[in-house]
């Protein structure tokens, strides 16, 4: 059975002695692979970095307020960086791969690979 598994976050130090923020995930599954829905709020579309290496996918977005300090009276939103690790089943075509984010809102589909996919046999 395919599946994915998350790898434990720990806490990854940056210059600032920050730590990432873990982002909810929804896990999908369908006939052609899964999709990932991540919780990225404020991130843009240059902040986020998905990368595959050694059966991981690993998934970072960073949200700044550069350019937003003109005029503010007030701010409850931090700077923030988002950080979530997934061990993938080798089923995953990695080379298919695709990510899209819209409205804070990371999407990756994971297709499987045709070989791992069910498949119809004909009885002769």
């Amino acid at each position: 059975m395919s599946q994915i598994v998350e790898t434990k976050p720990a806490p990854v130090a940056r210059t600032t002695n920050a730590n990432f923020i873990v982002p909810a995930v929804n896990i999908h599954q369908n006939g052609d692979g899964y999709t990932l829905e991540v919780e990225m709020p404020g991130v843009p579309k240059g902040g986020v970095e998905v990368t595959f290496e050694d059966g991981k996918l690993t998934l970072v977005g960073r949200r700044t307020n550069a350019g937003d300090r003109e005029g503010l009276v007030h701010r409850e939103s931090p700077e923030a960086d988002y950080r979530r690790v997934f061990d993938l089943d080798p089923s995953i075509d990695s080379s298919r791969i695709d990510a899209t984010i819209e409205q804070g809102l990371l999407t990756v589909r994971l297709p499987k690979a045709e070989s791992a996919k069910p498949r119809r046999i004909t009885v002769g």
